[in-house]
């Protein structure tokens, strides 16, 4: 099963950085196309990291990290609670008596190492605010 919880927090925090008011989590659920529990569990990760609050004797999130300084990295370490994009997984029982087998495992360590430092760089570099005018260039495309 594909998790999620990254692309559905980008949408989640574009759509809380845009609202002009607080968003519930039913509202984003539909706008996500999930149900408003996913969304609650992904709002208490991005919560727990400071990138988005809840207003006290008010329902709803809003965003507490500006779009122009909030990383792609930082969203996705915050809501797969880990310090590392995890892109590849190697399978676990190479035969050793075979040459492949016993190589294979440094060989992919070292190159999957490489790629995901690359992506992790590009992440870093890459913002909400990156991602929402990217959006803004596709709506005007639909609409001219």
């Amino acid at each position: 099963m594909e998790d999620t919880r990254f692309s559905s927090a980008i949408h989640m925090l574009i759509l809380i950085s845009e609202a002009e008011k607080p968003m519930s989590s039913e509202e984003i659920a539909v706008s996500v196309g999930t149900n408003s529990s996913h969304i609650r569990k992904i709002a208490g990760l991005l919560k727990k990291d400071g990138i988005i609050g809840s207003n006290q004797g008010s329902k709803g999130f809003s965003i507490r990290v500006d779009p122009k300084e909030l990383s792609m990295f930082r969203i996705y370490k915050a809501v797969n609670e880990t310090d590392h994009v995890r892109l590849f997984e190697i399978h676990r029982n190479p035969n050793d008596e075979c040459i492949v087998g016993r190589h294979i495992g440094p060989v992919l360590n070292e190159m999957y190492s490489d790629m995901v430092s690359k992506v992790e760089a590009e992440m870093s570099s890459t913002t909400l605010y990156d991602c929402m005018q990217k959006m803004r260039e596709k709506i005007r495309e639909g609409i001219e």
